[in-house]
Protein backbone atom coordinates (compact mmCIF):
# COMPACT_ATOMS: atom_id res chain seq x y z
CA UNK A 1 0.00 0.00 0.00
CA UNK A 2 1.26 3.55 -1.01
CA UNK A 3 1.64 5.76 1.85
CA UNK A 4 1.69 9.73 1.89
CA UNK A 5 3.11 11.32 5.20
CA UNK A 6 3.23 14.63 6.32
CA UNK A 7 5.65 16.29 8.92
CA UNK A 8 4.85 19.85 11.33
CA UNK A 9 7.44 20.34 13.10
CA UNK A 10 6.59 22.63 15.04
CA UNK A 11 8.57 24.50 18.37
CA UNK A 12 6.69 22.48 21.03
CA UNK A 13 5.29 19.55 19.45
CA UNK A 14 5.93 17.73 16.19
CA UNK A 15 2.93 15.71 14.49
CA UNK A 16 2.79 13.64 11.46
CA UNK A 17 0.04 12.35 9.39
CA UNK A 18 0.06 9.11 7.50
CA UNK A 19 -2.57 8.76 4.73
CA UNK A 20 -3.49 6.49 1.36
CA UNK A 21 -3.74 7.24 -1.99
CA UNK A 22 -7.53 8.65 -1.61
CA UNK A 23 -6.67 10.77 0.52
CA UNK A 24 -7.86 9.05 3.80
CA UNK A 25 -6.09 9.77 7.11
CA UNK A 26 -4.66 5.92 8.39
CA UNK A 27 -2.70 7.13 10.99
CA UNK A 28 -1.84 10.47 13.25
CA UNK A 29 2.03 10.82 15.71
CA UNK A 30 2.86 13.60 17.62
CA UNK A 31 5.79 14.04 19.91
CA UNK A 32 7.88 16.23 22.06
CA UNK A 33 9.64 18.61 19.95
CA UNK A 34 13.75 18.48 20.77
CA UNK A 35 16.53 20.22 19.97
CA UNK A 36 17.11 17.10 17.82
CA UNK A 37 14.62 17.86 15.12
CA UNK A 38 15.57 14.99 12.91
CA UNK A 39 14.68 12.80 15.94
CA UNK A 40 11.33 14.25 16.42
CA UNK A 41 10.48 13.67 13.28
CA UNK A 42 11.55 10.39 12.92
CA UNK A 43 9.31 10.01 16.26
CA UNK A 44 6.06 11.41 14.95
CA UNK A 45 6.55 9.59 11.74
CA UNK A 46 6.96 6.46 13.49
CA UNK A 47 3.68 7.06 15.82
CA UNK A 48 1.84 7.81 12.76
CA UNK A 49 2.80 4.15 11.26
CA UNK A 50 1.59 3.17 14.89
CA UNK A 51 -1.43 4.45 14.83
CA UNK A 52 -2.10 3.56 11.00
CA UNK A 53 -1.59 -0.54 12.20
CA UNK A 54 -4.30 -0.14 15.14
CA UNK A 55 -6.63 1.37 11.78
CA UNK A 56 -5.92 -1.46 9.89
CA UNK A 57 -6.18 -3.97 12.68
CA UNK A 58 -9.80 -2.28 13.43
CA UNK A 59 -10.71 -2.47 9.77
CA UNK A 60 -9.69 -6.33 9.13
CA UNK A 61 -11.56 -6.78 12.79
CA UNK A 62 -14.74 -5.33 11.50
CA UNK A 63 -14.33 -7.51 8.50
CA UNK A 64 -13.95 -11.15 9.55
CA UNK A 65 -15.51 -11.02 13.07
CA UNK A 66 -18.74 -10.33 14.55
CA UNK A 67 -17.16 -8.34 17.72
CA UNK A 68 -19.76 -4.85 17.11
CA UNK A 69 -18.99 -2.72 19.57
CA UNK A 70 -16.28 -4.69 21.29
CA UNK A 71 -13.58 -3.76 18.56
CA UNK A 72 -13.07 -0.66 20.05
CA UNK A 73 -11.99 -2.01 23.57
CA UNK A 74 -10.23 -4.45 22.37
CA UNK A 75 -8.02 -2.31 19.59
CA UNK A 76 -8.19 0.19 22.96
CA UNK A 77 -6.23 -2.84 25.48
CA UNK A 78 -4.30 -3.48 22.29
CA UNK A 79 -3.08 -0.07 21.75
CA UNK A 80 -2.06 0.27 25.88
CA UNK A 81 -0.35 -3.20 26.01
CA UNK A 82 1.81 -2.10 22.91
CA UNK A 83 2.76 1.20 24.64
CA UNK A 84 3.36 -0.46 27.42
CA UNK A 85 6.02 -2.76 25.40
CA UNK A 86 7.64 0.73 24.17
CA UNK A 87 7.80 2.27 27.62
CA UNK A 88 9.54 -1.13 29.18
CA UNK A 89 11.96 -0.57 26.30
CA UNK A 90 12.85 3.10 26.96
CA UNK A 91 12.59 2.41 30.70
CA UNK A 92 15.66 -0.07 30.26
CA UNK A 93 17.44 2.62 27.55
CA UNK A 94 16.93 5.23 30.74
CA UNK A 95 18.26 2.70 33.40
CA UNK A 96 21.60 1.34 31.28
CA UNK A 97 22.02 5.29 30.31
CA UNK A 98 21.89 6.64 34.13
CA UNK A 99 24.33 3.23 35.13
CA UNK A 100 26.72 4.82 32.63
CA UNK A 101 26.56 8.60 34.03
CA UNK A 102 27.79 6.80 37.20
CA UNK A 103 31.47 9.12 37.00
CA UNK A 104 32.92 12.18 38.39
CA UNK A 105 34.83 12.79 42.00
CA UNK A 106 30.97 12.80 43.63
CA UNK A 107 30.34 9.53 43.06
CA UNK A 108 33.11 8.56 44.93
CA UNK A 109 32.89 5.45 47.16
CA UNK A 110 29.52 5.42 46.54
CA UNK A 111 28.94 3.66 43.13
CA UNK A 112 27.56 0.26 44.66
CA UNK A 113 25.12 2.12 46.51
CA UNK A 114 23.61 4.26 43.91
CA UNK A 115 23.78 1.53 41.85
CA UNK A 116 21.73 -0.48 43.94
CA UNK A 117 19.22 2.62 44.23
CA UNK A 118 18.75 2.81 40.73
CA UNK A 119 17.62 -0.96 40.14
CA UNK A 120 15.42 -0.28 43.52
CA UNK A 121 14.31 2.99 41.46
CA UNK A 122 13.49 1.28 37.89
CA UNK A 123 11.89 -1.84 39.66
CA UNK A 124 9.01 0.22 41.13
CA UNK A 125 9.02 2.29 38.01
CA UNK A 126 8.62 -1.05 36.36
CA UNK A 127 5.87 -2.04 38.56
CA UNK A 128 3.87 0.83 38.22
CA UNK A 129 3.95 0.20 34.19
CA UNK A 130 1.37 -2.47 34.70
CA UNK A 131 -0.83 -0.11 36.03
CA UNK A 132 -0.25 2.70 34.32
CA UNK A 133 -1.16 0.39 30.76
CA UNK A 134 -3.27 -1.92 32.27
CA UNK A 135 -6.97 -1.90 29.98
CA UNK A 136 -9.39 1.24 30.53
CA UNK A 137 -6.27 3.06 32.84
CA UNK A 138 -6.29 6.57 31.99
CA UNK A 139 -2.63 8.71 31.18
CA UNK A 140 -2.02 12.62 31.38
CA UNK A 141 0.56 11.75 28.74
CA UNK A 142 1.83 9.08 26.50
CA UNK A 143 5.23 10.91 26.12
CA UNK A 144 7.86 8.83 27.75
CA UNK A 145 9.98 11.74 29.35
CA UNK A 146 6.18 13.29 30.91
CA UNK A 147 5.41 9.64 32.20
CA UNK A 148 8.90 8.48 33.36
CA UNK A 149 10.44 11.17 34.26
CA UNK A 150 7.85 12.86 36.95
CA UNK A 151 7.41 9.01 38.50
CA UNK A 152 11.50 8.67 38.43
CA UNK A 153 11.96 12.24 40.00
CA UNK A 154 9.31 10.91 43.31
CA UNK A 155 10.34 7.28 43.42
CA UNK A 156 14.46 7.80 43.36
CA UNK A 157 13.73 10.51 46.33
CA UNK A 158 11.80 7.93 48.41
CA UNK A 159 14.49 5.50 47.15
CA UNK A 160 17.83 7.79 48.43
CA UNK A 161 15.91 8.55 51.88
CA UNK A 162 15.49 4.99 52.67
CA UNK A 163 19.08 4.18 51.58
CA UNK A 164 20.42 7.46 53.39
CA UNK A 165 21.83 8.36 49.55
CA UNK A 166 21.81 11.74 48.44
CA UNK A 167 19.19 12.64 46.05
CA UNK A 168 20.61 14.91 44.27
CA UNK A 169 22.93 12.12 43.04
CA UNK A 170 20.33 10.06 41.46
CA UNK A 171 19.23 13.36 39.91
CA UNK A 172 22.27 14.22 38.44
CA UNK A 173 22.68 10.64 36.79
CA UNK A 174 18.67 11.31 35.82
CA UNK A 175 19.31 15.10 34.24
CA UNK A 176 22.52 13.91 32.51
CA UNK A 177 20.49 10.51 30.55
CA UNK A 178 16.84 11.57 29.84
CA UNK A 179 17.74 14.27 26.83
CA UNK A 180 19.86 11.41 25.26
CA UNK A 181 17.79 8.44 25.87
CA UNK A 182 14.80 10.65 24.23
CA UNK A 183 16.83 11.77 21.24
CA UNK A 184 16.28 7.92 20.64
CA UNK A 185 13.87 6.67 19.66
CA UNK A 186 12.12 3.45 19.99
CA UNK A 187 13.04 0.38 18.11
CA UNK A 188 11.40 -0.36 15.12
CA UNK A 189 10.53 -3.90 15.82
CA UNK A 190 6.25 -2.88 15.76
CA UNK A 191 5.24 -6.06 14.26
CA UNK A 192 6.94 -8.35 17.15
CA UNK A 193 5.48 -5.47 19.63
CA UNK A 194 2.09 -5.54 18.21
CA UNK A 195 2.05 -9.75 18.44
CA UNK A 196 3.56 -9.62 22.19
CA UNK A 197 0.54 -7.24 22.93
CA UNK A 198 -1.53 -8.98 21.53
CA UNK A 199 -0.83 -11.92 23.12
CA UNK A 200 -1.30 -9.75 26.35
CA UNK A 201 -4.92 -8.75 25.47
CA UNK A 202 -6.07 -12.25 25.06
CA UNK A 203 -4.43 -13.17 28.26
CA UNK A 204 -5.43 -10.38 30.17
CA UNK A 205 -7.66 -8.08 28.09
CA UNK A 206 -10.92 -5.73 29.14
CA UNK A 207 -12.92 -8.32 26.73
CA UNK A 208 -14.06 -11.65 27.46
CA UNK A 209 -15.35 -14.57 25.60
CA UNK A 210 -12.68 -13.90 22.65
CA UNK A 211 -11.25 -16.86 20.46
CA UNK A 212 -7.77 -16.39 19.52
CA UNK A 213 -7.79 -18.45 16.17
CA UNK A 214 -11.15 -15.18 15.44
CA UNK A 215 -8.69 -12.09 15.97
CA UNK A 216 -5.26 -13.18 14.79
CA UNK A 217 -5.43 -13.85 11.55
CA UNK A 218 -6.99 -10.39 11.03
CA UNK A 219 -4.55 -8.70 13.13
CA UNK A 220 -1.47 -10.53 11.72
CA UNK A 221 -3.43 -9.37 8.31
CA UNK A 222 -2.96 -5.76 9.37
CA UNK A 223 0.12 -6.03 10.08
CA UNK A 224 1.47 -7.65 7.38
CA UNK A 225 0.28 -5.59 4.86
CA UNK A 226 3.85 -2.97 3.50
CA UNK A 227 2.78 0.45 4.33
CA UNK A 228 5.08 1.59 1.53
CA UNK A 229 6.73 5.11 2.25
CA UNK A 230 6.01 7.03 -0.83
CA UNK A 231 6.45 10.37 -0.65
CA UNK A 232 7.27 12.50 2.49
CA UNK A 233 6.42 16.99 2.88
CA UNK A 234 7.88 18.51 5.79
CA UNK A 235 6.81 21.58 7.43
CA UNK A 236 6.36 23.65 10.33
CA UNK A 237 8.07 25.98 12.71
CA UNK A 238 11.93 24.34 11.73
CA UNK A 239 10.72 22.37 8.76
CA UNK A 240 14.27 23.89 7.53
CA UNK A 241 16.16 21.32 9.95
CA UNK A 242 14.54 18.48 8.24
CA UNK A 243 16.45 16.02 6.35
CA UNK A 244 14.29 16.41 3.00
CA UNK A 245 15.07 18.19 -0.02
CA UNK A 246 14.15 21.69 -1.16
CA UNK A 247 10.96 20.14 -2.81
CA UNK A 248 9.58 18.14 -0.37
CA UNK A 249 9.13 21.25 1.99
CA UNK A 250 6.41 23.37 2.35
CA UNK A 251 5.63 26.55 4.11
CA UNK A 252 3.47 26.13 6.92
CA UNK A 253 0.97 29.19 5.87
CA UNK A 254 0.34 26.44 2.88
CA UNK A 255 0.07 23.67 4.90
CA UNK A 256 -2.81 24.94 7.29
CA UNK A 257 -4.46 26.37 4.62
CA UNK A 258 -5.21 22.97 2.76
CA UNK A 259 -5.28 20.84 5.84
CA UNK A 260 -8.06 23.50 7.27
CA UNK A 261 -9.58 22.64 3.39
CA UNK A 262 -9.38 19.26 3.67
CA UNK A 263 -11.04 19.08 7.20
CA UNK A 264 -13.99 21.65 5.98
CA UNK A 265 -14.13 22.24 2.16
CA UNK A 266 -16.19 25.37 2.80
CA UNK A 267 -13.66 27.35 5.19
CA UNK A 268 -12.49 30.67 3.95
CA UNK A 269 -10.69 31.61 6.47
CA UNK A 270 -8.20 29.90 8.49
CA UNK A 271 -6.74 31.05 12.08
CA UNK A 272 -3.58 29.25 13.48
CA UNK A 273 -1.89 29.78 16.69
CA UNK A 274 0.75 27.52 17.22
CA UNK A 275 3.74 27.59 19.81
CA UNK A 276 5.59 30.56 17.90
CA UNK A 277 3.39 32.14 15.91
CA UNK A 278 -0.06 32.93 14.69
CA UNK A 279 -1.73 33.10 11.56
CA UNK A 280 -4.47 34.34 10.06
CA UNK A 281 -4.88 32.89 6.16
CA UNK A 282 -7.25 33.43 3.83
CA UNK A 283 -7.66 30.30 1.15
CA UNK A 284 -10.13 30.15 -2.02
CA UNK A 285 -12.17 27.18 -2.64
CA UNK A 286 -9.58 24.91 -3.17
CA UNK A 287 -7.18 25.12 -0.39
CA UNK A 288 -4.80 27.48 -1.72
CA UNK A 289 -3.83 30.79 0.06
CA UNK A 290 -5.00 34.00 -1.10
CA UNK A 291 -3.60 36.41 1.55
CA UNK A 292 -2.28 35.58 5.28
CA UNK A 293 -0.61 37.85 8.22
CA UNK A 294 1.24 36.68 10.97
CA UNK A 295 2.29 37.86 14.09
CA UNK A 296 5.57 39.70 14.64
CA UNK A 297 8.67 38.48 15.57
CA UNK A 298 8.05 37.64 19.61
CA UNK A 299 5.82 34.80 20.28
CA UNK A 300 3.59 36.47 21.94
CA UNK A 301 0.16 35.35 22.64
CA UNK A 302 0.68 31.78 21.21
CA UNK A 303 1.39 28.42 22.60
CA UNK A 304 4.60 29.41 24.36
CA UNK A 305 3.35 32.41 26.15
CA UNK A 306 0.70 30.09 28.32
CA UNK A 307 3.29 27.58 28.97
CA UNK A 308 5.52 30.59 30.44
CA UNK A 309 1.86 31.19 32.30
CA UNK A 310 1.66 27.94 33.49
CA UNK A 311 4.77 27.61 34.64
CA UNK A 312 4.20 30.99 36.84
CA UNK A 313 1.49 29.21 37.99
CA UNK A 314 2.83 26.20 38.68
CA UNK A 315 0.18 24.49 36.90
CA UNK A 316 -0.33 22.19 33.69
CA UNK A 317 -0.33 23.35 30.71
CA UNK A 318 -3.91 22.00 30.47
CA UNK A 319 -5.12 23.51 33.52
CA UNK A 320 -5.29 27.27 32.19
CA UNK A 321 -8.56 26.96 30.30
CA UNK A 322 -10.74 25.34 32.34
CA UNK A 323 -9.55 27.69 35.52
CA UNK A 324 -10.56 30.41 33.18
CA UNK A 325 -14.01 29.21 33.07
CA UNK A 326 -14.18 29.74 36.57
CA UNK A 327 -13.70 33.51 36.35
CA UNK A 328 -16.81 35.85 37.28
CA UNK A 329 -14.63 39.06 35.72
CA UNK A 330 -11.91 39.68 33.44
CA UNK A 331 -8.92 41.46 34.29
CA UNK A 332 -7.74 43.22 31.78
CA UNK A 333 -4.03 42.58 30.66
CA UNK A 334 -1.85 45.05 29.32
CA UNK A 335 0.91 42.73 27.71
CA UNK A 336 0.80 39.30 25.95
CA UNK A 337 4.66 40.04 25.81
CA UNK A 338 6.12 36.40 27.40
CA UNK A 339 8.99 38.71 28.90
CA UNK A 340 7.05 40.89 31.07
CA UNK A 341 4.78 37.87 31.33
CA UNK A 342 5.67 36.74 34.86
CA UNK A 343 5.83 40.44 36.39
CA UNK A 344 2.42 41.37 35.23
CA UNK A 345 0.90 38.31 36.46
CA UNK A 346 3.01 38.65 40.07
CA UNK A 347 1.63 42.41 40.20
CA UNK A 348 -1.89 41.18 39.62
CA UNK A 349 -1.67 38.60 42.25
CA UNK A 350 -0.31 40.95 44.50
CA UNK A 351 -3.45 43.45 44.37
CA UNK A 352 -5.55 40.75 45.50
CA UNK A 353 -6.82 39.44 42.03
CA UNK A 354 -7.82 35.76 41.49
CA UNK A 355 -6.29 33.57 39.66
CA UNK A 356 -9.26 32.76 37.15
CA UNK A 357 -9.76 36.32 36.57
CA UNK A 358 -6.41 37.02 34.97
CA UNK A 359 -6.66 33.68 33.30
CA UNK A 360 -10.09 34.76 31.77
CA UNK A 361 -8.48 38.21 30.59
CA UNK A 362 -5.22 37.03 29.85
CA UNK A 363 -6.81 34.24 27.07
CA UNK A 364 -9.23 37.35 25.71
CA UNK A 365 -6.21 39.71 24.97
CA UNK A 366 -4.76 36.50 22.92
CA UNK A 367 -7.47 36.11 21.05
CA UNK A 368 -7.88 40.12 20.33
CA UNK A 369 -4.24 39.91 19.33
CA UNK A 370 -5.63 37.10 17.32
CA UNK A 371 -8.34 39.03 15.38
CA UNK A 372 -6.54 42.16 14.68
CA UNK A 373 -4.11 39.36 12.42
CA UNK A 374 -7.43 37.98 10.90
CA UNK A 375 -8.51 41.16 10.62
CA UNK A 376 -4.94 42.59 8.53
CA UNK A 377 -5.46 39.13 6.65
CA UNK A 378 -8.78 39.89 4.93
CA UNK A 379 -11.55 39.40 7.54
CA UNK A 380 -13.56 36.41 8.10
CA UNK A 381 -15.50 34.93 5.92
CA UNK A 382 -17.75 31.85 6.30
CA UNK A 383 -16.65 29.36 6.86
CA UNK A 384 -14.16 29.57 9.51
CA UNK A 385 -11.72 27.07 10.65
CA UNK A 386 -9.71 27.29 13.99
CA UNK A 387 -6.42 25.52 14.20
CA UNK A 388 -3.48 24.80 16.31
CA UNK A 389 -2.58 23.48 19.61
CA UNK A 390 -4.30 26.48 21.47
CA UNK A 391 -7.52 25.03 20.00
CA UNK A 392 -7.96 22.66 22.30
CA UNK A 393 -8.31 25.85 25.12
CA UNK A 394 -11.82 25.90 26.04
CA UNK A 395 -11.66 29.29 27.19
CA UNK A 396 -9.69 30.68 24.28
CA UNK A 397 -12.43 28.94 21.94
CA UNK A 398 -15.14 30.43 24.02
CA UNK A 399 -13.88 34.16 23.42
CA UNK A 400 -12.97 33.34 19.76
CA UNK A 401 -16.39 32.53 19.44
CA UNK A 402 -17.72 35.58 21.33
CA UNK A 403 -15.53 38.32 19.25
CA UNK A 404 -16.20 36.66 15.75
CA UNK A 405 -19.91 37.08 16.35
CA UNK A 406 -19.37 40.52 18.09
CA UNK A 407 -17.70 41.88 14.73
CA UNK A 408 -18.41 39.55 12.03
CA UNK A 409 -22.04 38.13 12.76
CA UNK A 410 -23.08 34.67 12.57
CA UNK A 411 -20.27 32.88 11.28
CA UNK A 412 -19.52 29.24 11.17
CA UNK A 413 -16.91 27.98 13.11
CA UNK A 414 -14.71 24.88 12.74
CA UNK A 415 -12.98 23.26 15.74
CA UNK A 416 -11.63 19.85 15.02
CA UNK A 417 -10.50 17.71 18.22
CA UNK A 418 -7.59 16.98 15.81
CA UNK A 419 -6.94 20.78 15.00
CA UNK A 420 -3.40 20.40 16.13
CA UNK A 421 -2.87 18.01 13.40
CA UNK A 422 -3.89 20.48 10.51
CA UNK A 423 -0.76 21.73 9.00
CA UNK A 424 0.94 17.66 8.92
CA UNK A 425 -2.49 16.84 6.95
CA UNK A 426 -1.62 19.61 4.33
CA UNK A 427 1.45 18.09 3.97
CA UNK A 428 0.78 14.56 3.55
CA UNK A 429 -2.07 16.10 0.75
CA UNK A 430 0.67 18.03 -0.89
CA UNK A 431 2.54 14.56 -0.91
CA UNK A 432 -0.09 12.57 -2.05
CA UNK A 433 -0.78 15.00 -5.16
CA UNK A 434 2.99 15.01 -5.69
CA UNK A 435 2.81 11.23 -6.86
CA UNK A 436 -1.16 10.34 -7.62
CA UNK A 437 -1.83 13.75 -9.24
CA UNK A 438 1.03 14.51 -10.64
CA UNK A 439 0.86 18.03 -9.24
CA UNK A 440 4.35 19.32 -8.48
CA UNK A 441 5.03 22.93 -7.39
CA UNK A 442 7.30 25.69 -6.04
CA UNK A 443 5.41 27.49 -3.06
CA UNK A 444 5.07 30.48 -5.13
CA UNK A 445 2.49 29.17 -7.30
CA UNK A 446 0.74 27.58 -4.35
CA UNK A 447 -0.65 31.59 -3.73
CA UNK A 448 -3.45 32.58 -5.58
CA UNK A 449 -2.69 35.85 -7.39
Amino acid sequence: MKSFIGIDLGSTTTKAILSNEEGQVLGRGITNSRSNYETAASVAKQEAVIDARLYLCRERLEQATGMGEQIEQFIGDLGSFFRKEQFLEQLGDLEGTCLEKIEGDRFVGKEEAIKEALAETFRRLREEALVLYAPGAERKSDFFRDLAGSRYLMISEEVAREAQLGYDLLLNVYDKSIIEVENRPPSGQLKEKFQRALQEVLAHGSVSGIASEDVTGPVSDALDVDLEETYVVGTGYGRVTLPFSKEHIRSEILCHGLGAHMMYPKTRTVLDIGGQDTKGIQVDGEGIVENFQMNDRCAAGCGRYLGYIADEMNVGLHELGPMAMKATRQVRINSTCTVFAGAELRDRLALGEKREDILAGLHRAIILRAMSIIARSGGITDEFTFTGGVAKNEAATNELRKLVEENYGKVTININPNSIYTGALGASEFARRAIVEGRTYDDAELVAA
